[in-house]
């Protein structure tokens, strides 16, 4: 037993580098700022419903349309300039973003409710999330000043009637039913605050994948570079301890991984959901349908992370038997990046339900699948399909044991190699 603690520390410093380390950090703080950076855009969202006008009419109906628009939460700014090119060409050479023009004469067409145009010059500074986000104040300032104006003209010729129920005879209310659940809600709000909680989990799951495989097969070409392993395989330890020592080192990294993951995802969260679902609104709604992960849940879905990283270094390490030399563990993590990268990008563009018997049963058979699926499935609290990829994952698992046992037990953990084609001299 001591010997194969001793074997263990060996593989685990070996495969715990300063490069690994670095890559888990990078993990963390990427969570983080990922969670920050759409807080802080989110309240810069809030702020940037300012507007400035340039009101060339300076009639009653204009002045009412500014107060109507105050009301409605929007912060106007007037503008002195009496010429409208010079006020466009103020606005190039400031920071103002969005600029609304009142014609004149748009009083007296008011009056005899014959508009004339408003004018609205979005200037794009910037395709970022509050850079684009011109676009939907100046379709909300529109639909307000439509919205003010008609409620005007039937207050006036209506006087006893409510304009909104005019406008708006039939009204309908929302639900959402999750499970047995039902609550009134808008569902394409719940849908992507749902979709913002999962979107990053294949993005960061695959690096995490990519990363620690990447540390393995780096550590065994190393072995066999450096002839190492040669040397580890004649000392007197049975070479199936071995097999097992660099297994349960590997799954070691991997639950570190996983636990890393998961704090870094909490982080993106607590940021992410913080301010998201108090600004819209939604927080009470998301608690009632309880789609928010509990201590259970986060548990689980480190689980199915966890079983993953282990399919996938149980994987490497078998990749890693057949590599010669540190350049070639470069192109063996090309066959693992593919498998990580299918699911991934069906996961983010497509629910898999939805594809195709074959397609699906493929997608399904690749082990790094199941935790893209169980994001959303625990909060959908389907957990039958989360503990089946989990009882999937460990068969795979458990498989490959089985399979580098049988590698390390023979003399092709030495002479097992890939050539692509290319033939050893003494093979001519």
């Amino acid at each position: 037993m001591r010997k194969f603690l001793n074997l263990l520390k060996k593989e685990i410093k070996e495969l715990i580098t300063l490069q690994l380390v670095i890559s888990l950090l990078f993990t963390v703080t990427l969570f983080y700022f990922i969670g920050s950076i759409v807080q802080s855009e989110v309240k810069k969202i809030e702020e940037k419903r300012g507007i400035y006008v340039l009101n060339l009419d300076d009639s009653q109906e204009s002045k009412i349309l500014l107060d109507g628009l105050s009301h409605a939460g929007f912060e106007v700014n007037i503008l002195d300039e009496e010429d409208k090119d010079k006020a466009i060409e103020y606005a190039k050479n400031s920071d103002i973003n969005l600029l609304i023009v009142i014609p004149e004469g748009f009083g007296q067409a008011a009056s005899e409710f014959q508009f004339k145009d408003i004018e609205a010059y979005s200037f794009i500074r910037s395709f970022s999330m509050g850079g684009s986000v011109n676009a939907a104040v100046v379709d909300q300032v529109i639909s307000q000043i439509n919205e003010i104006i008609s409620n005007n003209f039937l207050k006036a010729n209506f006087p006893d009637l409510n304009p909104e129920d005019i406008k708006n005879p039939i009204q309908s209310k929302g639900f959402v039913v999750v499970k047995d659940v039902v609550a009134e809600g808008s569902a394409s709000e719940v849908s992507s605050i749902v979709y913002s909680q999962s979107i990053f989990i294949p993005v960061i799951l695959m690096m995490v994948i990519v990363f620690s495989s990447q540390m393995v097969l780096s550590a065994m070409a190393m072995e066999k570079q450096d002839k190492t392993l040669e040397t580890l395989l004649t000392v007197p330890v049975s070479r199936k301890q071995i097999a097992i020592a660099k297994m349960v080192a590997s799954g070691l990294v991997g639950l570190l991984s996983a636990v890393i993951y998961m704090l870094g995802f909490r982080y993106y969260m607590n940021g992410l959901m913080g301010d998201i679902t108090t600004s819209n609104q939604l927080n009470d709604l998301i608690q009632r349908l309880g789609l928010q992960y509990t201590s259970a849940d986060y548990a689980l879905l480190g689980i199915s992370i966890f079983f993953a990283i282990l399919c996938a270094l149980g994987l490497t390490i078998i990749l890693g038997v057949m590599v010669e030399n540190l350049k070639s563990a470069q192109t063996m993590i090309l066959p693992l990046t593919f498998l990580v990268m299918l699911p991934y990008f069906i996961s983010m563009f497509s629910d898999i339900n939805s594809l195709s018997l074959p397609i699906r049963v493929l997608v399904m058979l690749i082990p790094f699948s199941h935790p893209f699926i169980a994001s959303q499935n625990i909060l959908l609290r389907n957990y039958d399909v989360v503990f089946y990829g989990i009882a999937y994952m460990l068969v795979v698992f458990v498989i490959l044991i089985f399979i580098c046992g049988r590698i390390f037990s023979t003399d092709k953990v030495l002479t097992m190699k890939l050539r692509f084609g290319k033939k050893n001299l003494l093979d001519r």
